[in-house]
């Protein structure tokens, strides 16, 4: 996997606009067991061989499904992974009043597509799909009533407005510069140290001074705030990017 040079802050200047569950990638997609699996599911997917219950057991594990090799690598999250993303099913009998189906040409589209997930643009918002089976005639959304219950209301309600003509609203999925800077530094940081960088050489490029002797190192005022940066990345890489994608959940699962 190609890697940015992360001596240069320069070089990681696209992630700025990246969302939590697209920062939350880009920690995922330096997991060398990931890399691993990853590559055995599309050498199946160009053969032809995808078996459906090691694609459900990849996506499982770390929380992602791909279209097919041949037309996308889209990152798709599954629902249980992340709340923003809206399933649809269908509408149980007797539930909903038929005068009061939405008309909306964007739904018919939505629904058309053989996937069952997809992420569409409408009305300048980037909204995560998965339908539960194919779906025709009245449309429902679930929600499990748990925890999370705001932000998937939050994210449903993103796709009502949208697919009424309306403002959509607000992304909940949207970091704060600071946390988006922290997280720039992890990746930085992880990226040196996955190339055999020493913490007194990502510390000197990180916080920009001169190079740091082993000696000087030992009492160096940037040590602990350089090992808290690392631990964030490897910790990220290494399962963290799955609280990240409950962003604005605060409290730890």
């Amino acid at each position: 996997m190609a890697r940015a040079d992360w001596r240069s802050a320069s070089a990681y200047e696209d992630l700025w606009p990246l969302d939590a569950p697209a920062f939350a990638y880009e920690f995922l997609r330096r997991n060398t067991e990931f890399l691993s699996d990853y590559a055995r599911f599309f050498r199946a997917g160009r053969r032809g061989a995808t078996d459906p219950a090691e694609a459900e057991a990849f996506a499982q594990r770390w929380g992602v499904r791909f279209r097919s090799q041949a037309r996308s690598r889209a990152v798709l999250w599954t629902p249980r992974t992340l709340p923003s993303v809206v399933t649809l099913t269908k509408t149980p009998d007797g539930l909903a009043d038929p005068r009061l189906e939405l008309d909306s040409r964007s739904l018919q589209s939505i629904l058309a597509v053989d996937d069952e997930d997809q992420v569409v643009e409408l009305r300048g918002a980037r909204l995560r799909l998965h339908r539960e089976e194919k779906v025709g005639g009245a449309v429902a959304v679930l929600l499990p009533l748990d925890q999370l219950f705001d932000i998937r209301a939050a994210a449903a309600l993103r796709l009502w407005r949208a697919l009424t003509g309306r403002t959509p609203g607000p992304d909940l999925g949207v970091l704060t510069p600071e946390r988006r800077s922290r997280l720039i530094l992890g990746l930085r940081a992880l990226d040196g140290r996955l190339e055999r960088a020493t913490y007194p050489e990502i510390a000197a490029v990180l916080f920009d001074t001169a190079p740091i002797s082993k000696r000087d190192w030992i009492s160096h005022e940037l040590r602990d705030q350089t090992g808290r940066i690392v631990r964030l990345g490897f910790s990220m890489m290494r399962g963290g990017y799955r609280r990240l994608l409950l962003h604005p959940y605060r409290r730890r699962v």
